[in-house]
């Protein structure tokens, strides 16, 4: 993986069960953390009596308390004076999305943040489980999703299918890593914990008790949820979701530094009971189209091979666009009244000097 640790999870943590908007039966506040996919680690507060959000970047230093309301879909319209938080859903309690300007360590960067419940959240609560995960990363180029075991000791494995990797020569699309024990640090707090990589980064830890986690990583973030127990589409899932997204156009690797054109913005999710997908932008332009198929379903992914996934990763769905002059792969899971898509294409043929130019993004939507 490009990521060392190998992603554990949540956004789908993103809303689990958690059914509607309503915050009539929740806390009036709500306490999150939070990882912005260009590596930041967050606190955020929301006080729905004072429409307000709290906000803390413990990496770059912002912070504020800004003012919010709440669109006719559902949406938060963030009022920042300082430009950081511009829009985002809730799931009351559970997860909240947000999309950000402004972040990074230069505090100029367009990205999504993700974050969860506070909770308590030590190895022992995700021991002895399999997830599916998806990375979200702005740093390191393209996308990433997989499937991560800890066992009883909490020892972790990871194994990962990364389509970017027909980008470079000699780019490898499937990853796996293992990651001891000992590497693992709980905070005293009993909230999170840290992995410690062997290049020495670290890795924070935060879930909550229903089985969702959520990586910090200087790389991005890493989003994941317990794995369904059928490959099949789930008709229960059809519908619009409204959507925020984060894209890099015309990304490119030079040397181990991304370049391309960041930005963020709204989209529309439309599945049928049939799983036929459309993605369109807040222009209606559409941005992906094509039919569900379980990654249990896609050979070129998964079908028993070692030499492929090692795992079918029930929940998670792919579709392939293959033309004489586009390659696009995208993916999608949902996870209660959410969506979560990640997209990667470039124009073929590719470039076999390392020039070759290539757009992703990855979005989180609301059922409507």
């Amino acid at each position: 993986m490009k990521f060392g640790w190998i992603a554990l999870l949540a956004v789908s943590v993103v809303l689990a069960g958690c059914g509607s908007n309503s915050q009539s039966s929740q806390q009036a506040v709500r306490d999150y953390n939070g990882s912005a996919a260009v590596g930041d680690f967050l606190t955020i507060s929301i006080d729905s009596n004072a429409h307000t959000i709290a906000y803390d970047n413990h990496t770059n230093g912002e912070t504020g308390t800004v003012p919010y309301t709440v669109n006719a879909d559902g949406s938060y319209a963030i009022t920042d004076p300082q430009g950081n938080l511009l829009s985002g859903y809730e799931i009351p309690g559970s997860v909240l999305v947000v999309r950000a300007a402004n972040a990074g360590p230069n505090r100029d960067s367009a990205t999504l943040i993700t974050a969860i419940e506070s909770a308590p959240a030590t190895v022992g609560t995700f021991s002895g489980k399999n997830f599916n995960y998806t990375q979200f990363r702005h740093a390191d180029g393209s996308v990433e999703f997989g499937s991560v075991t800890i066992d009883a000791q909490g020892n972790i494995t990871s194994n990962s299918w990364d389509p970017g990797s027909i980008m470079w020569s000699g780019g490898t699309l499937f990853n796996g890593g293992t990651f001891p024990a000992s590497s693992i640090t709980e905070d005293s707090s009993g909230n999170f914990f840290t992995i410690h990589e062997q290049d020495g980064s670290t890795d924070t830890v935060f879930g909550t008790q229903n089985g969702l986690w959520a990586v910090d990583n200087a790389n991005g973030t890493i989003l994941g949820l317990p794995k369904a127990t059928t490959k099949n589409f789930n008709t229960a899932d059809a519908g619009t979701y409204n959507a925020i997204y984060f894209e890099k156009a015309n990304a490119q690797m030079v040397g181990r530094v991304e370049q391309g054109t960041p930005s963020t913005g709204n989209a529309a999710f439309t599945v049928s009971s049939s799983g036929a997908v459309t993605i369109t932008d807040s222009q209606n332009n559409t941005i992906a189209t094509g039919t569900l198929v379980p990654v249990a379903d896609a050979s070129y992914i998964y079908d028993g091979n070692p030499d492929e996934l090692s795992d079918p990763c029930y929940g998670l769905f792919t579709f392939r666009t293959l033309t004489q002059s586009l390659h696009q792969d995208v993916f999608v899971t949902f996870e209660g009244d959410a969506v979560i898509f990640e997209s990667f294409q470039t124009a073929l043929p590719i470039p076999q000097d390392g020039t070759g130019t290539y757009t992703y993004y990855q979005g989180v939507g609301l059922k409507q």
